[in-house]
């Protein structure tokens, strides 16, 4: 996810000036790895390897998964794909049980834990996988990423959970695209929303509003950066053109794809801890919203490009 899968890896950027403790990276784009998340080491590939807030960042794919688990770690949740660290992993899935549906790429997957909930873990390989680096002087803002991933939590209902599933098959699998213009596109899905929360509750019509404003925003601008697959980038280039709104031609399947990313996209914005969750309670409430109207907002099948674009301004070569 979403994407949010194969194309997510290009919203890392260094947010510093500076450089990072070490010049090098102490992994490489493309290199085999073993990734710590949850109780579990799993195998990985470093997509991309960046400097982050002074520190480098690592893109990394878990192998078996499908992309929509593809995630931006630093250091300490990674070590080297060796002898003695492979013996590692297999006596630890051995201590707590081997996922046996771990390549089924299905709903029936559970996504291994957060890296905030992965705190022990990651201190008992830190020294593993960051031998020779200094991190005392990034301790803080550290902690501050930590506190911030672990206020920024969005559970998906589990029907929602399927729903991308099955959009991720469609398009990567089975070479089907959404047709486009959606009805009803993000932004009606927006309006219905705020409709649905003024008969519940006028008082906080304002800053529901907001949040709607915010989304609508966030939606735009991520849209063709991390909520793309590969095989839509074309339609998109077609179908959105100069001074045309996403938000206006996309509908509720994209729009889901964003939740996924929204964790990662707020913990890079600093925002009070009140606020915080304030967010997150609002947000929750949206999900429900579409779970409630999923049979309404959402296709239950999609159409091959050629049928999807015909229709449009021209057919697929």
């Amino acid at each position: 996810m979403v994407s949010s899968k194969d194309d997510s890896a290009s919203d890392g950027e260094n947010s510093s000036g500076e450089g990072p403790e070490s010049d090098s990276a102490l992994f490489s784009e493309g290199e085999k790895v073993l990734a710590y998340h949850g109780p579990k080491i799993y195998e990985a590939k470093v997509q991309k390897a960046e400097v982050r807030k002074n520190e480098w960042r690592y893109f990394v794919h878990y192998l078996g998964w499908n992309k929509n688990w593809d995630e931006w770690v630093d250091s300490g949740r990674l070590m080297k794909y060796t002898q003695e660290n492979v013996l590692k992993k297999k006596a630890l899935d051995k201590k707590k049980g081997t996922d046996k549906n771990a390549k089924s790429g299905r709903s029936t997957q559970t996504k291994p834990k957060s890296s905030a909930d992965a705190k022990g873990e990651k201190e008992e390989t830190k020294n593993a996988a960051s031998k020779g680096k200094k991190r005392k002087a990034d301790s803080a803002i550290e902690k501050d990423n930590r506190s911030t991933e672990k206020l920024v939590k969005i559970q998906l209902p589990s029907t929602l959970k399927k729903q991308l599933v099955d959009d991720w098959e469609f398009v990567t699998q089975q070479n089907k695209l959404v047709r486009l213009p959606r009805s009803p596109s993000v932004d009606d899905i927006l309006t219905k929303y705020l409709e649905y929360r003024t008969t519940k509750d006028e008082k906080i019509t304002d800053s529901v509003g907001e949040i709607l404003n915010g989304l609508r925003c966030y939606f735009d601008k991520a849209l063709p950066v991390i909520l793309l697959y590969k095989k839509e980038r074309q339609q998109y280039q077609e179908t959105i053109l100069d001074n045309t709104s996403p938000s206006s031609v996309y509908g509720a399947e994209h729009l889901l794809r964003l939740f996924v990313k929204m964790p990662e996209l707020l913990s890079c914005v600093k925002i009070e801890e009140e606020t915080l969750v304030l967010l997150q309670q609002k947000l929750v409430d949206f999900l429900k919203f579409l779970q409630k109207n999923q049979g309404t907002f959402f296709l239950s099948a999609y159409d091959s490009p050629k049928v999807s674009e015909g229709s449009g301004k021209g057919k697929e070569n």
